[in-house]
């Protein structure tokens, strides 16, 4: 086995910035420093692809390294059906294909927190879980990473469960709880009633919560009431970048 077989490298695109590292696949950690650029403004397709292939041009990268890019969009077959903090002309957009030209590379294009799942159960909280894992970063919305024995179910949008005759993240997510001032025992009724509905409908074996705010997991974690095991993720702010990488080395 060469070296380069257990590299691949991984792209996280947000609002405010985009991200890139190579990643050391046997350890999901990254392999050299990753490399931030401020998210162009306005970050329309073409800008994000000329910003994607700087990143990919600053690391010394043998050409047959697999690529993965996060997206905050819906992911079908590379192509965004929406968009989130970017720009709205992402829709509808093959950015697998618009990625790949740019860079000159095959390049992998998927849902951000299915990243963030994907990295969770190869590598971090889920790791050697077997069954039904679901991955839930609590942020500006609800993200939802379905993984089935290490395969994951691409594109759910959990975080938009009608709960109670509202969008469940419209109240439960971390946005909701900075607008609403709701202190963790407040914003833990919410949460606890978002995670009894998942859990009716889904029977997982383990739930993981990311996001920022799971770093205080300490202080409403442990105030939920429910039959699945929930922990706090393991890789925070890396997932994106090593869960793009791993999908990118599947394909």
């Amino acid at each position: 086995m060469s070296h380069h077989s257990h590299l691949a490298f991984g792209i996280d695109i947000g609002g405010s910035g985009i991200k890139g590292a190579p990643v050391d696949l046997e350890k999901g950690e990254f392999a050299a420093d990753r490399l931030r650029i401020p998210t162009p403004q306005p970050a329309t397709p073409d800008a994000v692809a000329q910003t994607v292939a700087q990143i990919v041009d600053s690391f010394d990268l043998d050409k047959k390294v697999p690529i993965g890019v996060t997206f905050p969009a819906v992911m079908l077959h590379g192509v965004a059906q929406s968009a989130a903090n970017v720009d709205d002309s992402w829709i509808g957009t093959d950015a697998q294909a618009l990625f790949s030209e740019a860079t000159g590379r095959s390049v992998v294009a998927v849902n951000d927190a299915d990243a963030a799942g994907v990295a969770e159960a190869r590598y971090g909280a889920a790791r050697g879980v077997d069954g039904v894992v679901l991955v839930v970063t609590l942020g500006t919305g609800i993200g939802s990473a379905l993984v089935v024995d290490g395969n994951l179910v691409p594109n759910t949008e959990l975080g938009h469960l009608e709960i109670d005759g509202h969008d469940a993240e419209t109240r439960a997510s971390d946005a909701a709880r900075d607008r609403d001032g709701l202190d963790f025992e407040a914003w833990a009724q919410r949460l606890q009633r978002y995670f009894s509905v998942v859990e009716n409908l889904f029977w997982p074996d383990l739930f993981v919560v990311g996001g920022g705010v799971s770093k205080h997991h300490e202080k409403f974690l442990p105030l939920l009431d429910l039959r699945t095991r929930i922990v706090p993720a393991a890789l925070r702010n890396a997932a994106g970048i090593v869960g793009a990488a791993a999908l990118a080395a599947r394909h």
